[in-house]
Parts: structure tokens; sequence; C-alpha cells
């Protein structure tokens, strides 16, 4: 299933003008999303004729964690942007570190997802289901209790898409994909969002996406990893850039995820050493 094309802004015509665009156009705060953990500002942004709706998530409003100590959130969010366009599978919606209303940090082009109404009910991403299988056409994550001492089985679909996802996720050492970090969008896309917490030298994959664990990669995986790798080596402009975000040893530990995955040519699976599942996991 090939990527569908991305729909560009008004007045935007591919995506390094939407880089252009959150960069250097004008930011203006129009809200705040309260559910976030860390201060999320919704804005505009407006460049040359051209506006767009954005998420802006200044680094003075990030609660500080123990074991992310180095760097901010937001870089970790424009890394993981940086790595998602060099797979080719423009997975993260656009997103810069800029200077903004309160400061440096991270802006993001706002996506506005289709509710679940819009779907029928064979199209959605996760679900709870009765009994011990998926079923056709749904992947099984693990058993979820719902209630009155009753447990269902938590599946995600069996969607290319998000296998695309669970690639990166493993690539970039994602320690939060929730349900609620998956955005269907207008564009036949299924963007992630929120990634803060990734780059960890050690193993932090905590992720909803299990139902590939252990499984070969795909061959559109390892086309993606291998150019990777590429991308990743010394002096490249994209681990140069990545430089400039996260630690050597963040670095380092990337390409050795990338190199440890094309050895074994499968998903990686639960480390056992660190809760697999988000919590809560929407």
């Amino acid at each position: 299933m090939p990527a569908p094309e991305r729909l560009p802004a008004p007045g935007v015509t591919g995506q390094g003008d939407m880089e252009e665009l959150l960069a250097k156009g004008e930011l203006t705060v129009v809200g705040r999303i309260r559910e976030a953990s860390n201060a999320v500002l919704l804005c505009t942004v407006t460049h040359d004729g051209a506006s767009t709706d954005c998420v802006y998530k200044p680094v003075k409003g990030e609660r500080p964690l123990w074991d992310f100590p180095d760097g901010s959130l937001a870089q970790r969010e424009v890394a993981a942007y940086l790595v998602s366009e060099a797979t080719g599978w423009g997975l993260v919606p656009a997103t810069v570190l800029r200077d903004g209303p309160y400061g440096e940090g991270m802006v993001q082009q706002w996506i506005e997802a289709r509710q679940p109404q819009d779907d029928p009910p064979e199209g959605g991403l996760l679900a709870l289901v009765d009994g011990e299988e998926a079923g056709e056409g749904w992947k099984p994550v693990a058993f979820a209790e719902v209630g009155e001492g009753r447990t269902a089985l938590l599946v995600h679909a069996d969607d290319p898409r998000l296998r695309r996802l669970s690639v990166l996720d493993a690539v970039i050492n994602n320690g939060d994909r929730k349900g609620g970090h998956l955005l269907p969008a207008p564009d036949g896309r299924i963007y992630g969002i929120d990634h803060g917490v990734t780059f960890h030298t050690e193993d932090k994959l905590r992720t909803l996406l299990w139902g590939w664990a252990g499984e070969p990669l795909t061959e559109e995986a390892r086309l993606a990893l291998t150019a990777l790798t590429a991308e990743l080596a010394e002096g490249a402009p994209l681990a140069t850039r990545l430089a400039e975000l996260i630690t050597a040893a963040e670095l380092a530990a990337v390409r050795e995820r990338v190199a440890h995955m094309l050895r074994t040519g499968r998903h990686p699976q639960p480390s056992g050493q660190w809760p697999a599942i988000p919590w809560p996991p929407v």
C-alpha cells in the first residue's frame, strides 16, 4: 500500500514550503490544549500569503523528566520528524524548532483528524474484543481489564500505515505511543504525534503497536532502514542535524537500533525490562 500524497495547506505547494511557513511565519496564539501534560498552544502561522493552524510547545512549558535530562522534548520532536522524513514515509506532521511568543519551542503542523463517526466500523485503528482471538484484519496487543472482573483483548488494525509507524517507533525508541497519538487524516495518511520521550539510549519502547512483534520486516521496511543507514552515517546531512538535537550517545543508539533491525530482519519484541504498554493507553 503506497503512502497517499499529503494535502498541502492553502498557499503551500510542498513539504519544504510547509517547513518554511512554520519556521518563518508569524505565530498567533489561539488557545491552549489543556489535556496535555506540558504546555501545548494552538496557533495560526502566516507567511507570504500562506497560513495554517499549528501546535506550539515552548521549552519553558516542559515538565522536567528525570530520565531525559539532556536537551529538550521539543528537540526530540523535531528529531523524530527528521527521521520520519528520511524514511520517505512522511509519518510525522511537519515540525520545526524556532522562537515563538514564549521562547524557543517546537512548532508542528496541525492535523485535523477524522472523527470515529467518519469511519465505518471496520475502518478503526484500535478496538477491544471479547474472546482470545483478534479476528481477521486485526493484530492482538494485550488483554485489558474492562471492569466488573471482565477482560477484553486489545487489538489494532493490521494496517500497513500502522506497521510503518511501528518501525519508526522502534528506530526512535518511542516511550509513549498511545492511541491518542495516532491521527487518521483526510488525506488518507495516519500521522503520529507527541514524540517528546524518544531517542533514549536504553530500551524504552512503549507502544500499542506490538501486533507485529517478532515478525519479519516487510521488504518496504528493509529498504527504508537501509536508506536510513546511509542518512545516519557520520557527516551525512541528517546525522549532522540530529547531532544538534540529541546527544552523541543517543545518535549512536539510533544507528545501532537500525543496524539491529536489519541484522535480525524482524520487528522488535518487548524487552521485559520496561512496561511495554503506555499508561493510560489513550
